[in-house]
C-alpha cells in the first residue's frame, strides 16, 4: 500500500512517499535519490509513527539530498564516459545509416551509431534509450550466470525465473513465487555488489522478510556482506541516473 505525506522540520516541509509491506516486520527504512524520499514501512505502522521517524532523520535526509545535488547528471555525448560493471568507460560517436541508434562495447569503450538524420534535441534522448536497451540485454545475459553461480551456496535446487525490470528505487525484489527481479542498472555496479544484490534477493527465497536468520544467511554465504551493502548504498546516491 502506497501513500504520500509530509512533515514540517524549522523552516523545511519534507515530502515523502510511503510504502507499507506485511512483508516488512519492524524496521522502518529511509531512502533518498533523484525522484525523492521514500520510506518503507511495516503494514501496521501509523503515520504519526513515520513522521516521528522523518523529523528524526531530517539532517541525515537533508545530507543525502545535498550528495544527490552535487553529483553530476548522466550526459550521452560523444567522449562523455558511462558506468559499466563499476568503470568509467568512454563513449564514441559515429554516424550511420541505419533506421535507429545502435550501441556496442568494444571492451574499451562504448561506440555509438547515430543515425545522420538525428538532431538535436532528439538525439541525446534517442542515445539514452539506446544505452538503456543495451544494459537490459546485458544484464538478462548476465545475471542469470551470477544466480546459477550462487544459487548452490544457499543450498537450494533447480533455477528461479528471473524478470529484468526498471525499478527506480530497488535494485532488485523477490516475489512470494519466487521469481526474482533484476534492476538493469545493477549493470552499472561493479561486479563485487552486483553478486550481494543477487545473493540478498536468493536468501529471500528462504527468509521471505529482513530478520536476524535472513540476514545470517546473507553473511555466511558473503562474509564481507555489510561493508557491500554499505557500498552499494553509497553508490545508490551517487549513480547519474
Amino acid at each position: 500500500m502506497n501513500s504520500r505525506d509530509q512533515v514540517r522540520v524549522g523552516d523545511t516541509t519534507v515530502q515523502y512517499d510511503i510504502r507499507r509491506s506485511r512483508r516488512r516486520r519492524k524496521t522502518i527504512q529511509l531512502s533518498v535519490d533523484r525522484d525523492g524520499v521514500h520510506v518503507a514501512a511495516p503494514a501496521r505502522t501509523s503515520d504519526r509513527k513515520v513522521r516521528s521517524i522523518v523529523r528524526e532523520r531530517a539532517d541525515w535526509i537533508n545530507r543525502q539530498q545535498a550528495a544527490l545535488r552535487s553529483a553530476p547528471e548522466q550526459r550521452f555525448g560523444d567522449g562523455e564516459t558511462i558506468a559499466y560493471l563499476g568503470s568509467h568507460v568512454p563513449m564514441v560517436f559515429g554516424r550511420g545509416h541505419s533506421k535507429g541508434v545502435t550501441v556496442r562495447f568494444d571492451g574499451n569503450r562504448f561506440r555509438a551509431s547515430i543515425p545522420t538524420d538525428l538532431q538535436e534535441p532528439q538525439k541525446e534522448e534517442k542515445v539514452r534509450l539506446a544505452f538503456i536497451d543495451w544494459y537490459r540485454d546485458r544484464a538478462a545475459e548476465h545475471l542469470p550466470a551470477v544466480v546459477d553461480r550462487w544459487w548452490p551456496h544457499l543450498g537450494r535446487d533447480g533455477t528461479p525465473k528471473i524478470l529484468i525490470r526498471n525499478q527506480r528505487r530497488r535494485w532488485g525484489s523477490c516475489a512470494a513465487d519466487g521469481t526474482l527481479r533484476f534492476n538493469w542498472r545493477v549493470m552499472l555496479l561493479e561486479p563485487a555488489l552486483i553478486d550481494y544484490i543477487v545473493v540478498h534477493e536468493l536468501a529471500h527465497l528462504t527468509h521471505m522478510n529482513h530478520s536476524p536468520a535472513f540476514w545470517n544467511l546473507v553473511c555466511r554465504t558473503i562474509p564481507d556482506a555489510r561493508d557491500r551493502r554499505k557500498r552499494l548504498r553509497e553508490a545508490s546516491r551517487i549513480l547519474p541516473w
